[in-house]
């Protein structure tokens, strides 16, 4: 294994208040749209993470993978339904660091993992390495590891947290160590065992060096193995006895990746106020987890904010703010145009739901009452257009029946449209394009949330359900609008009802007639929205909060 230190923070020195060394793990990352290794929301923060980490120089490097095929490449059949698509990368601007170490996977004690790194002045980010197993030493099995980001194959999986893990926790001490070792969702578990059997030796040392941030409460999310299959497929990093096992997993067969982290963490925390009380809840039961906390999730502002729009904001320019507002609404219906023939209008209400598709988001929940949306988005007195976007697991049958019926069930209405390649770019185009953002989470399964925060940088006024960040934010009819928490022990089917309802009921009798009637409030909401958001959900405040919350915090 080469050693060397040249590639740490080589470009800047870090700040005083920020010296403690940060190794910072995470399956993915969205920097750019030219580097797509990402599926969503986890690898959006993450990029703002690193952002605001080259921002205000913290001492900090980040570890992912190097996907060969990316996630997928979203696009469409001849009748305009999804089609997944994977297509070779291939990334000139990363260096080849000359780091290459081994991890032991299965029965193969050498698999090879190379390290690439992202230097902080091509995208002003953090120090980044990725790590890829498609090199001509391996095997082709193992060189087909780091191709797809959420491999749906449950070996491979394992495989990849083995190599983010392991082969991440030894790039960094190639790199000359770390003080500080966070992993950012449970992917990168085995980097505790690694540690644990190699740096710190027993589990009091490693509590000290080891954080953990907790990102979902979808029981997906927390991912679940058995615990002999793991150790067979050195998960643990070495080979482990029955007794020993059954201590990491407090005699159950199985081990989930999240209360392990717990276990190992000197802290952990959850991702808004609302997601560290339900977390808290959620693993209460649990013998000898950390405490958990909450750090609120949040979005970079020199990323995400259209300067015109700030500058107009900050000048209280009603008109030179409409006007850069209609120029960047122009521009997103251009694309709308172009992927759908449909032709939007810049002076009419536009609506946008944009973000992964999955079950519990609900991105057709305004269309739960057929006849109601219908009349919605025929009304020609205050007119609407709405947008949507995103992408579904490819293997979610259920959200891919969702994204397709949607295209179907909106085909013939000219203000609808439902767009394919929901990548950092057309993200992007969306947030300045939107007058509304929608946000319809089957609370309280959105633990955080952080597409809204963009939209609201960049004057589009949020519409939600009250979950996630949006508890923190929302102030109703002042900086957005949300609906009444519905009864959480209801079937879900009732409880789609009620949203369905609410939602629809404040679109109609609040948020419609402030935009077409009452143009003085709708601009003092747009104003507020962004103070506030500027004010507290840009990812600075999180990224200094990390350092002050976590990993410099005192347990007490």
């Amino acid at each position: 294994m080469a050693k060397t230190s040249s590639y740490w923070q080589e470009e800047y020195v870090p700040a005083q208040e920020y010296q403690t060394k940060v190794a910072y793990f995470c399956m993915e990352y969205a920097v750019d749209q030219s580097l797509k290794i990402y599926s969503g929301g986890l690898g959006f923060l993450a990029g703002s993470h690193l952002r605001s980490a080259f921002q205000l120089k913290q001492n900090f490097v980040a570890v992912g993978m190097l996907w060969k095929y990316g996630y997928y490449d979203q696009a469409r059949h001849a009748d305009q339904s999804l089609r997944v698509q994977f297509t070779e990368k291939h990334y000139p601007f990363l260096v080849d660091t000359g780091i290459k170490v081994t991890v032991q996977i299965h029965n193969n004690p050498h698999v090879y993992v190379k390290a690439y790194y992202l230097p902080p002045h091509v995208f002003g980010t953090a120090p980044l390495y990725l790590l890829s197993t498609d090199l001509p030493e391996n095997d082709h099995l193992a060189r087909t590891i780091t191709e797809r980001l959420y491999d749906n194959n449950t070996d491979t999986r394992i495989a990849q947290s083995i190599v983010l893990g392991i082969g991440g926790g030894k790039v960094i001490e190639a790199l000359g160590g770390a003080d500080m070792y966070h992993i950012n969702e449970g992917h990168a578990l085995p980097l505790a065992f690694y540690l644990k059997n190699n740096k710190f030796k027993t589990e009091k040392e490693l509590r000290k060096h080891f954080v953990f941030t907790t990102h979902t409460p979808e029981l997906a999310g927390n991912e679940e193995h058995n615990a002999f299959k793991l150790n067979e497929m050195r998960f643990f990093e070495k080979d482990l006895s029955t007794q020993e096992i059954l201590q990491i997993t407090n005699g159950h067969p199985s081990l989930n990746y999240t209360v392990t982290a717990l276990r190992c963490a000197k802290l952990a925390n959850g991702v808004s106020k609302l997601h560290g009380e339900v977390a808290r809840d959620m693993w209460k039961d649990y013998e000898n987890i950390c405490k958990i906390i909450h750090i609120t999730n949040a979005q970079d502002k020199e990323y995400w904010s259209d300067k015109d729009l700030i500058k107009a904001w900050e000048k209280d320019d009603k008109k030179a703010f409409t006007a850069r507002k209609q120029q960047l609404k122009k521009e997103l219906f251009d694309i709308v145009a172009d992927q759908t023939g449909k032709l939007l209008k810049p002076d009419v209400l536009t609506i946008v739901w944009a973000r992964r598709f999955a079950a519990y988001k609900r991105p057709d929940l305004i269309l739960r009452f057929k006849e109601r949306f219908l009349k919605l988005v025929q009304n020609t007195k205050t007119p609407i257009q709405i947008i949507w976007a995103g992408k579904p697991y490819p293997l979610d049958n259920g959200a891919v029946h969702t994204f397709n019926s949607l295209v179907q069930e909106t085909k013939n209405l000219p203000n609808c449209a439902i767009l394919t390649g929901y990548e950092l770019r057309l993200s992007h185009d969306l947030k300045l394009g939107s007058d509304v953002w929608l946000n319809t989470p089957r609370r309280p399964r959105e633990a955080s949330g952080t597409s809204g925060m963009t939209a609201g940088m960049n004057g589009g006024v949020n519409v939600s359900i009250f979950d996630g960040w949006i508890c923190e934010f929302v102030k109703h009819g002042l900086n957005g609008y949300t609906v009444s928490p519905t009864d959480m022990t209801l079937p879900t089917d009732k409880q789609d009802d009620i949203d369905a309802t609410n939602i629809l009921d404040v679109l109609e009798n609040e948020v419609i007639p402030a935009y077409y009637d009452k143009k003085g409030k709708w601009w003092e909401i747009v104003k507020t929205s962004i103070k506030d958001v500027l004010g507290f959900f840009e990812s600075d405040r999180m990224a200094d909060e990390y350092y002050k919350s976590l990993y410099d915090a005192e347990v007490k």
